[in-house]
């Protein structure tokens, strides 16, 4: 079991360390003016729109407004949190890795839910974001299983306890 959840901390890490540098540089072009941003930023995020077909962030509709700046606020600085949690092994990785995947998991549900009924979005499209899906159900399940295996007696319990003697 100690591989495994070593291998799916690896995973996370590679996946936060990903969210760490691209939510601030390219996400926030959705809810920034574009001069915050340098051009060359700001052409990558227009080649990435037009070759993925990528409509949500060509067009900004009000709710993807809404799910970066929650992302910006609220989910990048979970990802630095959990990025420092998975070098340093705090105790309170699982729950930050809870939290942050109920928000990623829920904010992913709207958009899939958005490029699926609507028609408009390319399988292309859909790839690019199915992993970011299964990112927030893995770190769902690393918040959740993260005590599995572990034994729930205490040192004191543990220990048989001796009457003294008068």
């Amino acid at each position: 079991m100690g591989a495994v959840r070593k291998f799916v901390d690896a995973l996370l890490f590679v996946f936060f360390l990903v969210i760490a540098v691209v939510a601030p540089l390219f996400d926030a072009q959705t809810c920034l003016p574009e001069t915050f941003f340098p051009k060359s930023l700001v052409d990558l995020k227009n080649w990435y729109s037009v070759e993925y077909g990528d409509y949500l962030v060509g067009e900004k509709p009000g709710f993807f407004v809404g799910l970066v700046w929650v992302e910006l606020l609220f989910a990048w600085p979970l990802s630095l949190l959990n990025l420092y949690a998975l070098v340093a092994g705090a105790s309170w990785l699982p729950t930050t890795c809870l939290i942050y995947g109920a928000s990623t998991l829920t904010a992913m549900t709207a958009i899939m839910v958005e490029m699926v009924t609507s028609g408009r979005a390319s399988e292309k499209l859909l790839l690019m974001y199915y992993p970011f899906l299964g990112f927030g159900v893995l770190t769902i399940l690393r918040g959740l299983l993260s005590g599995c295996g572990k034994s729930t007696t205490t040192p004191n319990s543990a220990k048989p306890s001796k009457k003294k003697r008068a």
